[in-house]
């Protein structure tokens, strides 16, 4: 396996392992979800599942969706199903509740900064969009709308209907919303893998240097 594969995997389970820890840490915080994880424990709520249960169940059926938008998944959009759900009731039975805003809004911002991480790395990985993303872009290909729009009308109702059901709606929620995409877009940036190099052929003169050199 080449050091560029390694690396990547290595990311691509690193991120999603991450990124369920911080939508866990969110729960704990109790100040409100991203706009998924609002579904999810409005979900859970109601059928008394886990709310990781929940976000592999919701990952499946979205990742359905892609078959009449033509979407082809990829290694790290069905990893990304049953990894994060996973990671995220690992940390919820491990991590307790916290009360008090001394300690609660710490523990969400942490949340989001671990979540804008993983979410640069799992990309950055390039093994493929996530069920959800997927989404978004194969929607974005059908109507011709924006990939803004599309995303802003996916989300809206998304929240909508998780707070109908019970999930927390709340500051996390906003500040969520408003950092996430250039927390992302930085640390995306930050564990950006490079394309292999192309190989090329140079000869030197007739000098002992002058031997082929690969690059």
């Amino acid at each position: 396996m080449s050091r560029e594969l390694t690396r990547r995997l290595s990311q691509l389970y690193i991120g999603l392992a991450l990124y369920g820890v911080s939508s866990a840490l969110l729960v704990r915080a109790g100040l409100g979800l991203e706009p998924w994880g609002v579904l999810h424990q409005g979900l859970a709520e109601r059928t008394g599942l886990t709310i990781g249960v929940v976000s592999i169940i919701v990952g499946a059926t979205v990742l359905l969706l892609w078959i009449p938008l033509r979407q082809r998944p990829g290694l790290g959009t069905v990893s990304n199903v049953v990894v994060i759900g996973v990671a995220m009731d690992g940390t919820l039975a491990l991590v307790p509740d916290v009360h008090g805003l001394g300690w609660q809004i710490p523990l969400m911002a942490f949340g989001i900064v671990l979540n804008g991480v993983a979410t640069g790395l799992y990309i950055a990985a390039r093994f493929g969009p996530g069920p959800r993303d997927g989404l978004m872009t194969g929607l974005h290909r059908l109507t011709g709308r924006s990939i803004r729009l599309v995303r802003t009308a996916i989300e809206v109702a998304v929240v909508a209907t998780g707070f109908a059901l019970g999930g927390s709606l709340g500051a996390g929620t906003v500040v969520y919303a408003l950092a996430i995409g250039p927390l992302a877009q930085f640390f995306l940036k930050l564990f950006a893998v490079p394309p292999p190099a192309p190989v090329t052929a140079v000869v030197a003169d007739d000098t002992p240097e002058g031997a082929i050199l690969s690059g």
